[in-house]
């Protein structure tokens, strides 16, 4: 009888990375952070495992949006029940559910993306979580992530 066997799971360090959301295109700054939270900036990454680091979002409640049509839709369940919000509505009721959602749609769906998604966290302004050290990161337009961590940690 043939023994199946497995990469054994890599349990690397996680570290925390803080995001100036402050002026920074939705969109643009949404992927990073899915990139971030999946672990695909590290060498070891594989798809079905939680390599994925801590990603901290702070003042998103300034966060950028190119479109003018971008609609948030909810449902209770019951008929005639389906609600929408602007773009500029949501962003005045909760800012980081706007950044929350835009990542957790490009993240896996599933318990594994389910996982990914306690790693992010956002806040309005500043950030409670000086305790962890976080790597201050500059998503810039036109720069790659790898590059942007190895400034970051060269500094």
């Amino acid at each position: 009888m043939q023994q199946q066997t497995t990469k054994s799971y890599y349990e690397s360090p996680k570290k925390w990375y803080a995001v100036d959301a402050k002026g920074k295109t939705l969109g643009r700054i949404a992927t990073q952070i899915a990139i971030l939270l999946q672990g695909k900036h590290k060498p070891q990454y594989t798809p079905h495992t939680d390599l994925g680091d801590f990603v901290i979002v702070y003042n998103c409640s300034d966060v950028a949006c190119n479109s003018t049509d971008k609609l948030y839709y909810r449902h209770s369940g019951r008929i005639g029940s389906l609600k929408q919000r602007t773009f500029a509505e949501q962003m005045a009721v909760s800012p980081e559910k706007v950044v929350t959602l835009a990542v957790r749609r490009m993240l896996k769906r599933g318990p594994l993306g389910n996982k990914m998604i306690t790693k992010l966290k956002c806040y309005r302004g500043a950030h409670p979580h000086e305790a962890q050290m976080p790597i201050e990161i500059d998503l810039e337009k036109g720069k790659q992530l790898a590059e942007i961590i190895n400034d970051s940690t060269n500094r």
